[in-house]
């Protein structure tokens, strides 16, 4: 006959302490978590003790307090995120926008805008061709994004996915790759490539309309299929398409309360195929998609979430030199756990 060792039931500790809490003022229902404690090993009678102390604890009506004030914030946020439907969700493209009406009509209204036409003259355009890249500084070290497809949190983890090489190797592996994810070179690592790439950033036009005299890029390289998840970013952002195309989804900053941000600026969402079964708060949420072509500007406001997508073997600089206001960053929360 066979002796079946008693299984120690679950003890109820701190952790199961914040997951009641935290679901009991999403609006879950307190039987319902009964029901799920029980399922985890914890005796109905402790699970019943606990769920009823946290009901009754001084402190989590003081939580509630805060929660009421968080639902009050995202109410008025879903005012402006009901008028945006009134509109139809698209970019706008404007040529040679003038620095004044770009100031008045986009960068104070936080409004996304594909400016053209103020990259005809780029020596860039023409000049960067993967051979021209491999010849001029292919003996240059830079580091590059490795081994992507194996984390899916690969964006979150960028530090460990640093690889050093020289950029010859690296743009013959762009050149040869086809369509991939896996490596990447990004702002991320910028660092390094700022001084072995310094001399590209002259054949980039000053664009002295909106931008000061900085002259500082990102240079973004990676071959077609590259992928930047949903994410915000805490400053304004130029993205100046020099190579290929690439098409970006964009979300308003207003609909963050349905966005499932827990952690820094980034969502769980993704972009290439938004699951409503899993996320179920973004069933009405409007994505704006557009493509950037070479030779265009995107404006991405401070605040608003993009997800990007490499069309074809793309060079991107990205700058954020603004001749505005553009330190968001510095009151932005310290705790990234939201």
């Amino acid at each position: 006959m066979m002796h079946h060792a008693a299984v120690a039931p679950v003890a109820v500790n701190d952790a199961w302490r914040t997951w009641i809490a935290e679901n009991l003022m999403l609006g879950g229902r307190p039987e319902g978590l009964v029901g799920i404690l029980i399922q985890s090993g914890i005796s109905e009678q402790e699970a019943l003790a606990e769920v009823d102390a946290a009901l009754r604890s001084p402190y989590l009506k003081g939580a509630s307090r805060l929660h009421n004030r968080l639902a009050k914030r995202d109410w008025v946020l879903g005012i402006q995120s009901r008028l945006n439907r009134l509109a139809p969700a698209q970019v706008p493209r404007r040529e040679r926008l003038s620095g004044d009406a770009f100031l008045a009509e986009h960068y104070r209204r936080n409004q996304p805008v594909i400016i053209t036409g103020m990259l005809e003259d780029c020596v860039a355009r023409a000049k960067w061709t993967l051979d021209y890249l491999r010849d001029h500084l292919g003996e240059r070290e830079v580091e590059v994004q490795f081994g992507r497809d194996a984390d899916p949190d690969y964006e979150l983890n960028s530090q460990a996915h640093k690889r050093r090489m020289p950029f010859g190797e690296y743009v013959e592996l762009v050149r040869a790759s086809g369509r991939t994810n896996d490596f990447y070179m990004t702002a991320n690592n910028d660092e390094s490539n700022r001084e072995a790439l310094r001399e590209l950033m002259a054949d980039l036009p000053p664009l002295a309309d909106y931008l000061n005299d900085e002259r500082r890029g990102f240079f973004w390289f990676g071959p077609a299929g590259t992928l930047t998840p949903f994410h915000h970013d805490l400053t304004n952002n130029f993205m100046i398409q020099i190579a290929g195309r690439k098409r970006v989804r964009l979300i308003a900053p207003c609909d963050i309360p349905r966005l499932y941000n827990q952690r820094h600026c980034f969502t769980p969402v993704d972009g290439r195929a938004i699951d409503i079964q899993r996320f179920p708060m973004m069933a009405n949420v409007p994505v704006i998609d557009c493509v950037l072509a070479p030779g265009e500007i995107l404006f991405l406001p401070v605040g608003w979430w993009h997800f990007v997508e490499a069309l074809d073997i793309t060079i991107t600089i990205s700058t954020t030199h603004f001749r505005w206001d553009n330190d968001f960053y510095s009151d932005y929360p310290a705790n990234h756990d939201f």
